[in-house]
């Protein structure tokens, strides 16, 4: 299933870029739906930087819907390769949950846009509905059914995470007046 998002942000293409790739772990009391974001590696080899992070999501979930999540299901690897003379990330996710069957792959690019920056999200989710822990004959039911539902809920958490990125610089904007 495609994955496109896009967000216009009043702020400098470079700055976007390097806060996104340099600052995501600061960036999580901006993001309402992350309980937290650790950076596990990183290498540098300029202009590409290699960067791997663990999600936890859940933030803003009630604590009635978390009791039936278990945190793996809330959590996810992020492998990106920064490009900053081309001004992509290209990304692949790994869910901590059912691995085997959640494909998530991508690459955004930001964009110059006037004095601001337009970031384009452009990927794929995939479930295979044969590597699921559910019977055999619901998998071709069931893939297409979860991969709308997540969708449904990936697509506004990157809006969020390009308006907490926002947030996120106007607070140090007005810190620094």
């Amino acid at each position: 299933m495609k994955l496109a998002v896009e967000s216009t942000l009043a702020f400098s293409r470079e700055l976007v870029f390097k806060t996104y790739r340099d600052r995501l772990v600061e960036l999580v009391p901006f993001l309402p739906n992350i309980r937290s974001i650790e950076r596990t590696s990183r290498q540098d080899e300029p202009p590409v930087s290699r960067i791997v992070n663990v999600w936890r999501g859940g933030g803003d979930i009630p604590s009635v819907a978390r009791a039936f999540l278990s945190e793996r299901m809330l959590s996810w690897t992020d492998y990106a390769v920064w490009d900053e003379t081309r001004w992509t990330c290209q990304w692949r996710m790994e869910a901590h949950s059912f691995k085997e069957a959640v494909k998530a792959e991508g690459i955004n690019r930001f964009q110059e846009k006037g004095t601001g920056c337009t970031l384009v999200i452009d990927g794929e989710l995939g479930i295979d509905g044969r590597k699921l822990p559910i019977p055999r004959f619901l998998a071709g039911t069931a893939a297409p059914a979860i991969e709308k539902f997540l969708m449904s809920m990936i697509r506004p958490n990157l809006t969020e995470v390009a308006k907490g990125v926002a947030r996120f610089l106007e607070a140090e904007e007005k810190a620094a007046r």
